[in-house]
């Protein structure tokens, strides 16, 4: 069994192997379509390139999940705030307006992101069926932090205190709308969601409940009563992965690459676990890849667990390496 699907539901050991970013920039083949696509947004809103980015990597390696093409930003852009992304220096959002945001609704946010939903449908007509198609959201904390351009100075939270009246009511309406987009999602054909709460680990310990794990625990609770196999990923809360954990009761919790194995297959229980594998070894000599791989292979070697790592895959990556790192774990007998 390596369908994504069946192991976060049954919870059951399996080998099972895919990679966050494994559709982007290390491959040649996306970078060749990116080359003549230089608008980012619009490339994630051409349902046919979208697909076809998303099945690269399968086409390649024959992983045993895709994760469609697509960006946590696509949120706040349906939501009605222009998105920019900057060559070399990331995301940049227009100012905030809580009066253009709170006139958000349903209807038109779903139109939005209709060529979202429509690469899903294509994908997943050309995908194996035995393989899953992951959707995704951003974490509401972190998308809020972008949405407030945080990401601009990363130090600076305190405002959110001082001068966001509205936050309880942004946050409840992010919560809203990332659980209609997930659900939308699934319902053009995506089996699982991943909720990358990536900048978690910015928030001052006594926020984290408010801010990261009442939000996301909203998010799985609405999951798990439509049956929707889940994923989180709260990278860089470090020793909090297990209050995480035992609050939110996702399907699935994503290690970050500052989490011990070991430490984890020890503290985090009646959870599937995926992934901490530092993008950086591969990028190191190959014995040192393989050396790093084997640590999380047998740590977790008999709970559930699927191969993936502590973050995406960089753009300097080989592909070359993906594929003998792939090999080697679906060969690893040690």
């Amino acid at each position: 069994m390596s369908n994504l699907k069946e192991i976060l539901l049954k919870k059951k050991c399996c080998k099972s192997i895919w990679f966050m970013r494994q559709a982007g920039r290390y491959l040649p083949e996306f970078r060749k379509i990116r080359s003549k696509n230089e608008n980012f947004i619009e490339l994630c809103l051409n349902a046919e390139l979208s697909s076809e980015i998303t099945l690269q990597p399968i086409k390649r390696f024959n992983l045993d999940s895709a994760i469609i093409f697509s960006d946590i930003l696509m949120v706040p852009y349906a939501l009605g705030q222009k998105v920019d992304f900057i060559k070399n220096k990331g995301p940049k959002l227009e100012k905030f307006n809580y009066e253009k945001f709170s006139n958000n609704n349903v209807e038109k946010f779903t139109k939005q992101l209709a060529p979202v939903y429509e690469a899903i449908r294509i994908t997943r007509k050309k995908l194996d069926k035995k393989k899953s198609l992951i959707s995704f959201v951003g974490g509401p904390w972190t998308i809020l932090f972008y949405m407030m351009n945080m990401n601009q100075n990363r130090q600076e939270f305190d405002f959110l205190e001082l001068e966001n009246k509205n936050f309880e009511f942004i946050l409840n309406d992010l919560i809203e709308y990332l659980c209609i987009h997930i659900e939308n999602q699934i319902n053009a054909g995506a089996d699982v969601v991943q909720i990358f709460d990536s900048w978690a680990g910015l928030l001052p310990e006594k926020k984290l409940k408010d801010f990261c794990f009442k939000p996301n625990a909203e998010i799985v609770k609405f999951c798990k009563s439509n049956k929707i196999p889940n994923i989180c990923f709260p990278k860089g809360i470090k020793e909090k992965y297990v209050d995480f954990n035992m609050f939110v009761k996702p399907d699935c919790i994503n290690l970050d690459s500052y989490i011990d194995p070991v430490w984890a297959s020890q503290k985090l229980k009646d959870v599937v676990i995926q992934g901490g594998l530092d993008p950086n070894m591969l990028l190191k000599t190959e014995e040192e890849m393989f050396k790093g791989a084997t640590k999380y292979i047998k740590a977790f070697r008999d709970i559930p667990y699927v191969f993936n790592l502590g973050h995406g895959l960089l753009p300097q990556t080989d592909p070359v390496r993906v594929g003998k790192l792939i090999n080697f774990y679906r060969n690893f007998n040690g």
